[in-house]
């Protein structure tokens, strides 16, 4: 299926690197100008340098997605530069500190949830004003697995993202006939910087656990979230309405 998002305008959180950077380079080589937002100022900016330099029409900036300010600026930014926003993809996020619930701290659980769900909730707060104006766009969420079961030690991330499936339907049912869709997608275990910082915490073997009751038998790649990304968010997935799409392997089938 050609997928093509010509004379469109996309907006991807967390885009430094990871999920986020796979998708915003599939949304440029869609035809789509895209917005590369990372609190990461560096990272966004050489991939953003790396997408111009290929004649693709990008643009980079800094935002914490746990400051509304920043936030605001963010979409108002890619407004006054592109003109609109026909997609956004509401990646940014972080992993707790591996805790038991009686151990974990509330500083980690606010930090935690300040950018997976708070963050998530300020974005789509901010785009969906802009997509109402336009009366239209898509927009996708970032879950996880961790939005379908449940993580021993990982209790804060788990509830921000099942947090997440809950803001993507109750969102969608307030705009679907409003020509705006809202989905969600729930990663599994996939090959990025996230999964290699939590293997440098000592997760090795705590995700070579989740590996083997993974039925494919092996870990996904960044590209094939990029895909299902650009698919809800295109007139494909047209009927597709506030659905948490589970992108895993068949690991939360077993």
């Amino acid at each position: 299926m050609n997928i093509s998002f010509e004379n469109k305008v996309a907006l991807v959180t967390g885009a430094g690197a990871g999920l986020g950077l796979a998708t915003a380079n599939a949304f440029a080589e869609a035809g789509a100008s895209v917005v590369l937002a990372d609190v990461d100022e560096a990272a966004v900016g050489r991939a953003a340098d790396a997408l111009i330099a290929k004649r693709f029409k990008a643009l980079a900036v800094r935002c914490d997605v746990s400051d509304d300010a920043q936030v605001e600026a963010m979409v108002a930014r890619t407004v006054a530069t592109f003109g609109r926003l026909d997609a956004a993809y509401n990646n940014a996020g972080i992993q707790n500190v591996l805790a038991d619930t009686a151990e974990a701290t509330r500083e980690d659980f606010d930090r935690v949830v300040g950018v997976d769900l708070r963050g998530v909730w300020s974005c789509m707060r901010f785009e969906l004003k802009q997509m109402l104006a336009q009366e239209s766009g898509t927009i996708v969420n970032c879950s996880s697995i961790g939005g379908i079961v449940g993580g021993a030690g990982r209790g804060s991330y788990h509830a921000a993202k099942h947090g997440v499936i809950g803001l993507t339907t109750s969102a969608a049912l307030e705009v679907a006939a409003k020509g705006i869709r809202v989905n969600a997608i729930c990663p599994g275990l996939i090959d990025t910087p996230m999964s290699d910082r939590m293997k440098a915490a000592g997760q090795t073997e705590a995700l070579a656990a989740m590996l083997n009751d993974v039925p494919i038998g092996r870990v996904g790649r960044a590209d094939e979230i990029a895909d299902a990304v650009l698919w809800l968010s295109s007139s494909a997935s047209s009927l597709v309405v506030g659905h948490a799409l589970v992108v895993d392997g068949g690991y939360t089938i077993r």
